[in-house]
């Protein structure tokens, strides 16, 4: 094995993570850092003791290997804290994760009770093939909660339309998020079972660093200095020069503006793979430098206010789906880590603005776009101008990968050409133009540094593709398109199945009782509480002779508001029990006669056995 450092393009938690896994085997390397700071998205900025995030980050996995490392890195520092965040929406607040009550008030009736309504159209008639995050969502959600609550926020963050977005994204970020599993979380808990997992988007814990994400990064650049490796910033890297299949070294630019080069014999990137492709000396060929230029990212801003209140609201974070604003998420960091404020009777609030670097707003000093905050906090209720004693801005460029229509294709062209070095591994979110998790890109870095030391061979481009990660189907790795949408049938079709069984499977999908019964029990429910308030409102001498005669069936409904209340209950639970018992008694009948279909299908298989002879 060399002992020649191996060069590390980037110094955020890809890149760093394949550091920590080099320096533990005793090999050292070198981390090129174009910014300040380290942990890229992930830093901490710190202003006037006030820090806080870029966006926000949850540290939660479902991979023992990296819980591992942010224990070995952090220890004591790293703090277990509740999760609280609602979406503001037409001058409301909404618990996210949904509760069932807090929705409907929030609604009101009518429009949950249409709610309900689109989502049992969309069980019965599905949309067509989920090519867009738009018919992603209303298969799972329905079209008029589409509408509501993800139509306005998504396009806030990605800059184009819903249509315009690939179900890849969807895919990979909701998961198997779906409005019964979101109805199930709330009535039952977001546990784990024999048989459920816990939905990412709907953790009600987390674990987070003392002083936010950055001291993650910060203290894995100390252990990795301990090992013997360098991190060197303000380094950009400019040119990645490559010879008969492999890189030769890097060349780039200080802070200072001086020439630096590094040679090596392993090399690392976690450059995004547009800028990676225009700095290849010599060039790609043509198709693979218009792939490079076709990708796209959306770039990021956020802007700090500081707050002279002690609490403001009590959430994580707030979802702002109200499209008069501009705004598209506002972080109240104090409630991640207390001691991310200096002080208990201030308040650090960061609202985040989703744009391309190209928009006007990206231009705008620093005191416009406070203005523009704190105006946008008072539209919302949310703060006094007066309370805003100070304030700055932070900007991210690409600091999401775009999943458009045509990125797929984009990225297997420069995927097929990467693969034909060596001694080249690209890994982290903008080295693969995944939009991963923060443990997902450490995953890349344990890969890539394995791959290294020849431990094993691991494909990173696999990381956040696997069955743990998609749990809505069957996933597929096409080598054509690296598409990631799963089928349109809930749940992976048994393989053990064969011939008119698999076939029943796959057309008649297993109804999910509770998802009925729920459906159901709430439309019942609101139909028998909307029919008696529309009668009662209509007044006469006898108000609903033939509505009455419910009474013979739900105990103590009567043609009063009370009764109308009663009868809201009772209806919801004889609802909710027909539609659990139909679902119940479908799904075994079907299954009855698959099973009988199997037997008739094996007994004509025996029949003409000789026949195969």
């Amino acid at each position: 094995m060399t002992t020649q450092p191996v060069v590390i393009v980037g110094a955020g938690p890809a890149g760093l993570t394949t550091a920590y896994e080099l320096g533990k085997n005793g090999l050292p390397s070198i981390l090129l850092e174009a910014g300040k700071q380290v942990g890229g998205i992930s830093q901490t900025v710190n202003y006037r003791d006030f820090r806080f995030d870029i966006g926000g980050h949850r540290f939660f996995s479902k991979v023992p290997t990296v819980n591992t490392l942010w224990e070995e890195i952090l220890g004591e520092d790293f703090l277990l804290r509740p999760r609280i965040s609602r979406i503001h929406y037409n001058n409301r607040f909404f618990e996210y994760p949904l509760k069932p009550t807090n929705a409907l008030i929030g609604l009101g009736p009518v429009e949950a009770l249409l709610v309900c309504f689109s989502y049992v159209k969309t069980k019965v008639f599905p949309g067509p093939d989920e090519k867009n995050f738009e018919q992603w969502v209303i298969n799972r959600f329905g079209s008029r909660l589409y509408q509501i609550f993800f139509k306005t926020y998504t396009e806030k963050v990605w800059g184009i339309s819903c249509t315009e977005i690939s179900a890849d994204w969807a895919a990979q970020r909701i998961k198997n998020l779906s409005l019964k599993e979101a109805v199930r979380n709330a009535l039952f808990g977001a546990k784990n079972g024999k048989n459920r997992e816990v939905v990412t988007s709907l953790i009600e814990q987390f674990h987070y660093p003392r002083l936010g994400p950055g001291m993650m990064w910060e203290r894995c650049e100390e252990l990795v200095a301990g090992f013997g490796s360098q991190t060197l910033k303000g380094i950009k890297v400019e040119r990645i020069h490559h010879r008969n299949g492999q890189v030769r070294g890097v060349s780039g630019r200080s802070l200072s503006g001086d020439l630096v080069e590094f040679d090596g014999t392993r090399f690392v990137s976690t450059m995004p793979l547009r800028e990676l492709i225009v700095a290849m000396d010599p060039q790609p060929p043509e198709k693979v430098v218009q792939a490079a230029l076709g990708l796209r990212y959306r770039d990021y801003l956020t802007v700090v206010l500081i707050v002279k209140r002690e609490d403001v609201f009590p959430d994580n974070w707030i979802y702002i789906h109200s499209p008069e604003v501009k705004m598209g998420r506002i972080q109240n960091y104090k409630n991640w880590s207390p001691s991310m404020v200096p002080a208990p009777s201030r308040t650090s609030l960061g609202l985040e603005y989703f744009l391309w670097d190209k928009d006007e707003e990206w231009t705008w000093s620093n005191e416009r776009l406070i203005e523009l905050g704190v105006r946008e906090c008072a539209h919302l209720r949310l703060i006094h101008p007066r309370e805003v004693e100070d304030g700055t801005v932070v900007r991210m460029k690409k600091a999401y990968p775009v999943y458009d229509q045509q990125y797929q294709d984009h990225v297997q062209t420069i995927r097929q050409y990467l693969a034909t070095f060596s001694n080249f591994q690209t890994i982290g979110r903008n080295g693969l133009h995944r939009y991963n998790n923060q443990d997902h890109s450490m995953m890349t870095g344990v890969y890539a540094a394995r791959n290294i030391m020849g431990l094993s061979h691991h494909d990173v481009w696999a990381v956040n593709t696997e069955k743990e990660y998609h749990e809505e189907g069957r996933m597929a790795l096409p080598s054509a398109g690296d598409r990631m949408v799963p089928t349109q049938v809930q749940g992976a079709v048994d393989e053990s199945l064969s011939g008119q069984e698999a076939i029943i499977q796959i057309v008649f999908a297993k109804l999910d009782p509770v998802a009925l019964g729920v459906a159901v029990g709430v439309v019942t429910g609101l139909a028998i509480f909307a029919a008696t308030a529309i009668l009662l409102l209509k007044g006469g001498p006898v108000i609903g002779p033939r509505l009455s005669l419910l009474g013979h069936f739900l105990f103590g409904f009567n043609m009063t508001w009370g009764g109308a209340l009663i009868g809201c209950l009772e209806g919801s639970l004889m609802g909710f029990s027909i539609g659990y018992a139909g679902a119940f008694i479908r799904n075994g009948s079907l299954r009855t006669y698959a099973k009988f279909r199997r037997w008739r299908e094996e007994t004509d298989r025996r029949r003409h056995l000789l026949d195969k002879v």
